[in-house]
Order: C-alpha cells, then structure tokens, then sequence
C-alpha cells in the first residue's frame, strides 16, 4: 500500500503536519514536485486524511479529562449515541463489543460539570467513569511495516 518513501513522508507529516513541501524533499530525497505528487496520491488512495493541529484543552479551562464507559438501557443504543454526539465536551467515542457499548473520552472544567453532563445520560444508560491522571502514550500510528 505504501512504500519506504511513503512511509517517510507520513512520518515527517505525523511529526509536524505543518512542514514545507521543500523540507519534505529534503527528508525523502525528493523535489518538491515529486513529494506534492507523492502527497496528493495519499490523499487519494485515502492513506492520509487530512492534516491537524494539536490544541491542549487546558488552555481552554478543561483540567479534567475522563474516561467513560457507557452501557445503554435496554432499547436506549440509538439514544445514548445521539446524546454523546450532541455533548461537545465528548471528544472521542467508541463504540465497542463486551459489556459496554461505547468507550468515550470527556474533557470537563470541574467535577460539577462532570456530574452533569453525565446526568443527561444516565436516564438511558449506565456510566463508570475514570479520571485521566497522565497520557504516557499519546495517539499514534501502529507501525506501517
């Protein structure tokens, strides 16, 4: 799917999404035209899906993040899906096999807020929730070899 090249450039990119077309050929070897090329492909073949900044939600008041399980009531799947989508705070949702249906990732500012956004859902669903204390591994690729 990709090869050695490929591979560089995603990595580079995952390092710093925001690197020049020229510092890109510079790591691979490339001209800019070619690594363009390369690029352009990847978003095609839909290898690489779109490039980011990464924000610290503390900057914004959000001390808290938290790890929520969350087992719908019978009949309530759809529901509670809708009510975790329409809750900004919810900024990553699984949904997952085993006893509970999604595995969602909340960034609140206080414990208050923390009780009530999970008040809106416990009318159709269970909770258990944990509190992040540090992130050792942040998101990354598995690797592509």
């Amino acid at each position: 799917m990709t090869d050695d090249i490929d591979q560089v450039l995603i990595a580079a990119l995952m390092t710093d999404s925001r690197r020049s077309l020229k510092a890109l050929a510079q790591i691979s070897g490339l001209s800019s035209p070619s690594v363009a090329e390369r690029l352009r492909r990847l978003e095609e073949r839909g290898v690489l899906k779109g490039y980011t900044v990464e924000v610290d939600p503390k900057c914004f008041g959000y001390q808290l993040q938290a790890i929520v399980r969350i087992r719908p009531l019978p009949g309530q799947l759809q529901e509670v899906e809708r009510q975790i989508q329409a809750i900004p705070e919810f900024t990553e949702c699984d949904k997952v096999t085993g006893d509970d249906c999604f595995i969602a990732r909340l960034h609140v500012r206080s414990m208050e807020q923390l009780d009530t956004l999970l008040d809106r859902l416990n009318t159709h669903a269970e909770t258990n929730t944990a509190i992040v204390k540090k992130t050792p591994v942040k998101r990354r690729l598995p690797p592509m070899t």
